[in-house]
Formats: C-alpha cells, structure tokens, sequence
C-alpha cells in the first residue's frame, strides 16, 4: 500500500481500508465483464448476464423514443436497423470503460498516489500504448500486463465474432429472399398455399417443409447463442425473420387442418421444429408463454378470420376438407404452440406488418431489466 503523508513504514488505517475497497471494486469489476464477454461471445448457449442486459434494455429504451417520432414504418425501421451494431459497439465500449475504470483503482490502491497517473497509466496499459510506465515493482508490471491482455481480449472478441454473426444472418435471410416468391410481401401462409396452387407446385411443399425444418434448427442455434442476431433488421424494411417463420408456420399448420390431402409427417415437423426455435429464443427474452398448451385454448386467430382463408384457399383452386368445425379445431390446436410467442418476438423486434403475426403484437411489453424467469426445457 502507498503511505499518504506519513512517516515510512506507516499507513494511515483509512487509507488502508480504502486501499482494500479498491482493490475489490476493481477485481469484481474487471470479473463483471470478462464473465459478460465470456457469454455474450463465446460460450455456446442462451446464456446473458446484468451488465449485457442492462446495456441493450437501456439503449433499446433510446431508440424506442426516437422511432416513436417517426411517422411511417419506414422511418421507424430506419432507426432500428442501427440498433443492434449500435448496441453491439456500445457494449464493448461499455467493456472497455469498466476495464479501464478497474485498473486505474487498482493502479490507485497498489501503485500510485494519484487519480490521475493512475487513469494515464490504466489508459496506456489497456490500449497497450507505452507512454506511461508503470512503477519498477512487481505488482505494477503484473497489473499492467493483465490489463494489456484484457484489452487484446476485448478488442480480438469483437474482431473475432464479427464474421460469424454477419455469417449467420446471411443463412438467415437467403430462404427470407426466396420466401418473398413462394408467399409474397409481406409473408401470408394463405398465400403460400395459393401460390403452391397457381404455381403448380403443390406437390413439392415437402421440400418447403424440410427445408425450413433446418432454418428453424440454425435460427435457435445462432438466435439463442449470439442473441444479438435476433435485432439485425432484413435488408428490405417489410421483411422480417419473425413474419417470414409466422408464414411459413401458418402454411404448415392450414395445409394439415384445412386441406384435403394426405396428412404431411413434414408439414407438422416444422411445426415442431418451428414452434420449439421460438420458444427458445422468447425464453431467452422473457417472452410469456404457456409451456403445455392444450387444444381448446385461445389464439389471436378469430374463427371468422379462418373462415376467410378457407374461402381464399378454395376461391385459389385449393381442394379444402369439408368439415371446417373440426378444420379449425385442427389448426387452433398446432396454432395454440407458436401463437404467443410468434406475437411477442414480433413485438420484441417491431416487426414490419403481415397477417396474422406483427399485425396484432401491439400487446408485447418489454420485460425489465433485471428480470430472469428460471429456463426450463421444451
């Protein structure tokens, strides 16, 4: 410890205990976000930290003031599309303060006497700059050194992972492209029907459902692993990864409950693989959802509303069954699975709008900053 005005060899008592304090202060704090980079970046599962959550919930708080100003959709999607870079340079900026901030306390407690050397001597260590030396003492050089070594951690981490989020929102968003022929603009899983139909490719929606079935895998892989993806807007403002899994989920559902063809094994797998992704990436959010549905319960699709696709189905040349009660019976039962968390992640994400998804997601709230429901498996 450094005496402060005292005779050698002695220390005040309080400027021992503020000493002790520092020290503490810096290691938790430097632990804070060597633990938040750990599993924001590198470790393989939906796994989040206070710091990571209370820099995006903060900052989407911002953008949320400013997009309320604009007057159209495009406007707002303007100022959406930077919020996930942006929150992603804000936390490493956020890193690199708390890192710099530790160590000068650190330098302040074991090595100088005064705040400002020891902010120049913090700054220079993490930046690996040189320019100030640190004292010729052993804990000097080591707190130099391992402040030097977060620095290059921090900065080659965000270097590092740049590649493989655009990466993964590029698989993202190529079947999103191709989804835009198959169901138009915005999605409609009627409309994917329809189109199959007109199109004379009817008989080859299995490939849409298989395909599909792995997008869902890789969406929860990547969306619950490097969460930040599930902001990163699709290059055309009324596209979106949630209407376009909303689409293809209601296409699948309608043609195993409405439609008068041989049930799918396919079909109702990508209900399944689809419904378990979103779930998966609402449970990371904090998305409310009821983990064991039954049949009869609510969904946001009036009785009415499926009546309307039926007859649009069959006006389309779409051969539908006959008994539209147990029809919808059928498809509130696979609906029932996706339908709040379909409505939620639109509303987490102000997705553009489409039927029978973002349309109706104005009931979403923003859970609060430090709040962590307890994961369970689905």
């Amino acid at each position: 410890m450094v005496g402060r005005g005292l005779p050698v060899g002695e220390d005040d008592p309080m400027d021992v205990v503020l000493d002790i304090v520092l020290v503490v202060a810096g290691v938790a704090l430097v632990f804070v976000v060597l633990d938040s980079a750990l599993r924001t970046f590198v470790l393989p599962r939906g796994e989040r930290t206070v710091l990571t959550r209370l820099v995006f919930v903060s900052l989407r708080w911002c953008f949320d003031q400013v997009a309320r100003e604009s007057r159209t959709y495009e406007q707002r999607d303007r100022v959406m599309a930077l919020y996930a870079p942006i929150g992603l340079l804000g936390l490493v900026f956020v890193w690199v303060v708390l890192v710099v901030g530790a160590y000068t306390m650190l330098f302040r407690a074991v090595s100088v006497s005064d705040w400002r050397d020891a902010f120049e001597l913090s700054g220079s260590s993490f930046f690996t700059l040189g320019f100030v030396l640190p004292p010729q003492n052993l804990p000097s050089y080591l707190l130099a050194f391992s402040e030097a070594a977060a620095g290059l951690v921090l900065l080659a981490l965000l270097i590092a992972y740049l590649p493989t989020i655009y990466g993964a929102f590029s698989r993202r968003e190529i079947p999103i492209a191709r989804l835009a022929v198959r169901g138009g603009t915005p999605p409609s899983g009627v409309e994917i029907l329809a189109r199959a139909q007109r199109m004379q490719r009817f008989n080859l929606l299995d490939e849409v459902w298989t395909d599909w079935q792995v997008w869902f895998a890789e969406l929860e892989e990547t969306h619950t692993s490097l969460a930040i993806l599930t902001f990163f807007r699709s290059p055309r403002h009324d596209r979106s990864w949630v209407t376009s899994a909303g689409a293809v989920l209601d296409a699948a559902s309608l043609y195993n409950s409405v439609v008068a063809a041989p049930w799918s094994p396919n079909a109702g797998a990508c209900v399944r693989g689809g419904f378990h992704a979103l779930r998966e990436i609402a449970d990371y959010f904090d998305i409310p959802f009821d983990r064991d549905p039954s049949q009869g319960d609510p969904i946001s699709i009036a009785r009415s509303e499926f009546d309307d696709a039926i007859q649009a189905l069959s006006d389309a040349g779409v051969a539908v069954k006959d008994d539209r009660d147990q029809a919808w019976l059928d498809f509130a039962g696979w609906r029932v699975n996706y339908d709040a968390v379909l409505i939620g992640l639109a509303g987490l994400t102000m997705a553009p709008y489409a039927p029978w998804s973002s349309d109706r997601s104005m009931r979403y709230r923003r859970p609060s900053v430090l709040r962590r429901r307890g994961r369970a498996s689905t």
